[in-house]
């Protein structure tokens, strides 16, 4: 890997790391800060938010309220650069009070862009609960449909601040 890749990751981390910090505060602006002015941010239930400052004000309200006091456990899958200027993030997480959960039972998938200041942000953010269920369901009945490589079975807490 050369320097500036390493560098790069290192980065994006960072800006993950953040992001768990700020919603672990209840900070929306802080949590907002870490996406690009024009972000798009699809929650698990379908909501779709447009904007660092929407993103930001909305979580605010609900630090405030529905999710007050949780925490987020994030462990980060992937990281894909696809370009010097943009990469691909999977993560898996979840969100939780007291000891970190044992399971994470939401799938992400982020975009992210260097932008022109040099510091990398959250373009895109699309949360997915798994349903493990359907899949179960869905990988006995058309096994084919089962991926190649089953995501690895990791500790809750690998981002957990």
């Amino acid at each position: 890997m050369n320097t500036t890749t390493a560098a790069d990751i290192a980065a994006i981390v960072s800006v993950l790391d953040r992001l768990t910090a700020a919603w672990n505060a209840g900070d929306g602006t802080a949590y907002g800060a870490e996406f690009t002015y024009d972000a798009t941010y699809i929650t698990y239930v379908g909501t779709l938010y447009q904007g660092a400052e929407e993103i930001g004000g909305a979580h605010q309200v609900l630090f405030d309220t529905f999710v007050k006091g949780t925490k987020l456990a994030s462990e980060t899958q992937s990281i894909r650069l696809t370009s010097p200027d943009s990469a691909l993030v999977i993560t898996r997480g979840a969100t939780h009070k007291g000891d970190a959960p044992s399971r994470l039972d939401k799938i992400q998938t982020y975009t992210f862009v260097r932008e022109a200041d040099g510091a990398w942000r959250i373009a895109a953010f699309q949360n997915t609960k798994r349903k493990p269920l359907m899949e179960a369901i869905s990988f006995k009945f058309q096994p084919a449909s089962r991926p190649a490589a089953p995501a690895p079975a990791a500790p809750a807490a690998a981002h957990a601040a």
